[in-house]
């Protein structure tokens, strides 16, 4: 039975993939309490990593925006499974850590993050709003351009 969120993402037309598998030797998500922390999330489309190389080099502002919403979408699809599959526990968007992987003079790195911060609020409204840091690196796993990492609150 589809709740809430769910009809809101039919109405937007955004349709998740599945919850990305680990890369390394740590779980996709750990849930402790009322809190859900999702581990670090990459633009994967399908079983593919997308966006290899730097903001700044190969990808701009706006290609680095594409790639944290796809990362974002991840980061929505690993709640999802935490919740076991009813986005509607979600009871807030607590906080995002946000990673660009960048050239030393871009430093535009909360435009990028604020592309995933969008979707939050566009797909839980209200209890998307959250905490926030959007940070440059010099090199992220895979050499990646994004990654980010998310805490939320569950009912």
């Amino acid at each position: 039975m589809s709740g809430q969120i769910d009809a809101r993402l039919r109405a937007a037309n955004i349709e998740l993939p599945p919850a990305p598998a680990p890369a390394a030797n740590y779980v996709p998500y750990v849930v402790s309490g009322n809190l859900a922390f999702i581990a670090g999330q990459v633009p994967f489309v399908g079983a593919e990593r997308h966006f290899i190389g730097k903001v700044g080099a190969e990808y701009d502002l706006e290609q680095a925006q594409q790639a944290a919403r796809i990362v974002g979408l991840n980061i929505i699809a690993q709640v999802k499974a935490a919740c076991d599959g009813d986005l509607d526990r979600v009871r807030r968007c607590v906080k995002l850590g946000g990673f660009v992987n960048c050239t030393p003079d871009f430093v535009q790195h909360p435009q990028v993050i604020n592309a995933a911060s969008d979707l939050m609020v566009e797909v839980f409204g209200e209890a998307g709003q959250h905490a926030r840091f959007a940070v440059g690196a010099p090199a992220l796993p895979f050499d990646v351009a994004v990654e980010i990492d998310a805490v939320f609150e569950l009912a």
